[in-house]
């Protein structure tokens, strides 16, 4: 008969009888973890506490990997040992605590990928924590669930290796950029969670109020006003890992609630908030990755970099430019680019590699289409001419002309799309990407960061007529251009800066308005009346009445920021708990139905029909 298994009760006393007891992690139920005994551990006695990893037995005598997060420890069971008949029937996620002496590992079975790879625990005492079911997913690397089932059981998820080491960046991260902000003077302040809805570009997560029934509060967004507000209140340096949450549709860079480092400084200019970023991203590469960022980093004006790329978020790893060949396209006989253009359009092109196949033209003619143009015109360097099926609408003289503005190679392909300007660089830019890709253009270990600046402040909304914020409405205009506000928005730019790395929008900022004349008129642009400012913004324009200092800042996408340092682009890949494609968690299965008591209590009615 097999021998009882000892409970959680007993494993106090194991531990406290344990010799060796030096690791700083020691508790009152293990000695050292499993990701930290050596050869120097050679014969102490030690007790530690994990799952079960996997379980082998070799002829008799059970071999058993425990695992937590630090590491896995190998642990040995003979015959006729304590705990030798538990070990039979031991499962995969069992919780244990178990009590042995270390010794070398046998010659020629040291493990070199595993810091414990070179001792083993001799079992003299275990002791079930927990038994587990079958666990639903396996909690390995090398065999990954698909989404649903890892969302599901986060908890099992994220006992991998691997999602622990995200975990263990994104804390290192978080510690590294409090003590870059707190060495450079500035003070870590909360700001509300529970706040006035106001327009910043996403819908508002709104909460109704029990105590002011048919008012709500909204879930902010950002920190924008309150950060705005402290610089009024006299903390020139401000900074906070803040929640934001915004009601909008995902992607794998976006959540329903995200963190951002964010910062506020008074009295500087763009470069000031520059260089504290950059030395805030330098601490953290350094700390997670060991790795020297070199600063300052390079920057690129928003009409250049959609000129050269497309976006406004160039990966500039590579050199594959985008050309506006308008002009040129006008002279020739090919009505399609002619109509484009008489009709405000535009014709632009990127010259491909010459290992592009007629195939993978053809690909990139599906894959336009599918983005929204009518389609891709394309022609081939050969011998100093370019060949297909329009070739013959573009004379030679255009012709020549063209290879010179696109500085195109022989046998590189010159591809182009004719179609309104938004659209024509859409669908360039993601040809772009995918051809870096696919022809490895760039190195996927390197991190090139590019600040872009000198964004427009409004843009025109086609569909409803009007003006936009391109960013947010508390941009400071450029000094030069605010006597266009009224009559001529387009004309506006401003202090807006966004920080790209490798073609990800890391965050964004500005110098902010901090005069409530420059503020009511940008608000008035935007089709916000008086009556709006008054309802909106009335806090933060009576606090600008103030001797509000000038200031400015920005939000970092911290989760972004741990992704890309973990390799991957999906930051559901380094948050603990986050939503799915359709913001729901699988796990706690949020969002869900709410009582009618509840309801009644904050004053609702739910109109929705149930599927």
């Amino acid at each position: 008969m097999a021998k009882k298994t000892e409970t959680a009760k007993d494993t106090s006393k194991s531990a406290t009888h344990a010799t060796h007891a030096t690791s700083p992690l020691a508790t009152s139920l293990r000695t050292h973890t499993c990701g930290e005994l050596t050869g120097k551990d050679d014969k102490a006695i030690v007790t530690v506490c994990g799952w079960v990893n996997t379980r082998r037995d070799h002829g008799g005598v059970i071999f058993v990997d425990l695992r937590d997060r630090y590491g896995i420890t190998q642990v040995v069971f003979n015959p006729g040992t304590p705990g030798f008949d538990q070990a039979e029937h031991l499962r995969r996620e069992d919780c244990l605590q178990l009590t042995g002496k270390v010794r070398p590992r046998p010659k020629g079975m040291a493990n070199s990928n595993l810091k414990t790879g070179e001792i083993e625990v001799v079992s003299e005492k275990l002791v079930m924590l927990n038994k587990s079911d079958v666990p639903p997913l396996e909690v390995d690397d090398n065999v990954v669930a698909n989404e649903d089932i890892r969302l599901q059981y986060r908890y099992l998820d994220l006992r991998r290796p691997l999602m622990q080491k995200r975990l263990q960046i994104r804390h290192t991260a978080a510690q590294t950029a409090r003590a870059f902000m707190s060495s450079q003077g500035f003070l870590e302040i909360e700001t509300p969670i529970l706040v006035k809805s106001t327009p910043e570009g996403a819908r508002d997560y709104i909460v109704p109020s029990r105590v002011n029934p048919g008012k709500c509060y909204a879930l902010p967004q950002s920190p924008q006003l309150y950060k705005q507000i402290l610089m009024v209140s006299g903390c020139d340096r401000y900074f906070q890992l803040a929640r934001c949450l915004r009601d909008e549709d995902l992607r794998v860079d976006r959540q329903p609630e995200h963190t951002q480092i964010d910062i506020e400084m008074s009295y500087v200019q763009i470069q000031d908030i520059h260089r504290v970023v950059e030395g805030l991203l330098k601490s953290i590469w350094k700390a997670t990755l060991n790795s020297e960022l070199k600063t300052p980093f390079p920057t690129i004006k928003h009409e250049e970099a959609m000129l050269k790329y497309g976006t406004d978020k160039p990966d500039i790893r590579y050199e594959l430019f985008l050309h506006d060949v308008t002009d040129l396209a006008k002279e020739s006989d090919f009505q399609v680019f002619k109509t484009v253009v008489q009709s405000g359009g535009i014709v632009k092109c990127l010259a491909g590699p010459k290992q592009l196949s007629r195939n993978d033209i053809d690909k990139y003619i599906a894959f336009s289409q599918q983005l929204g143009a009518k389609g891709l015109a394309w022609m081939r360097v050969t011998n100093g001419k370019l060949e297909s099926n329009i070739a013959k609408f573009f004379s030679e003289e255009l012709q020549k002309k063209l290879v010179k503005q696109t500085q195109a190679k022989e046998g590189e392909v010159l591809m182009f799309i004719a179609d309104k300007i938004k659209l024509t660089n859409q669908v360039l830019d993601k040809i772009r990407q995918d051809i870096a890709q696919q022809h490895k253009l760039f190195d996927p270990k390197t991190f090139v960061f590019t600040w872009i600046t000198d964004f427009p402040l409004f843009e025109w909304n086609e569909e409803e007529e009007k003006w936009d914020p391109a960013h947010h409405p508390f941009c400071m205009p450029n000094e030069s251009e605010i006597k266009y506000l009224e009559t001529d928005p387009g004309k506006v730019y401003c202090t807006q800066y966004d920080l790209v790395l490798n073609g990800t929008e890391l965050g964004s900022g500005s110098i902010r308005i901090n005069r409530p004349d420059i503020q009511e008129r940008v608000m008035k642009v935007i089709g916000l009346t008086q009556k709006d400012l008054e309802r909106k913004f009335k806090f933060l324009l009576e606090a600008f009445k103030y001797g509000a200092p000038p200031h400015g800042g920005m939000g970092l996408g911290f989760d972004r920021i741990v992704a890309l340092i973990c390799g991957t682009t999906d930051i559901r890949e380094v948050i603990a708990f986050p939503k799915n494609k359709a913001a729901e968690c699988p796990m706690d299965e949020s969002p869900s139905d709410i009582e009618a008591k509840q309801l009644k209590e904050l004053h609702i009615k739910l109109d929705v029909v149930k599927k």
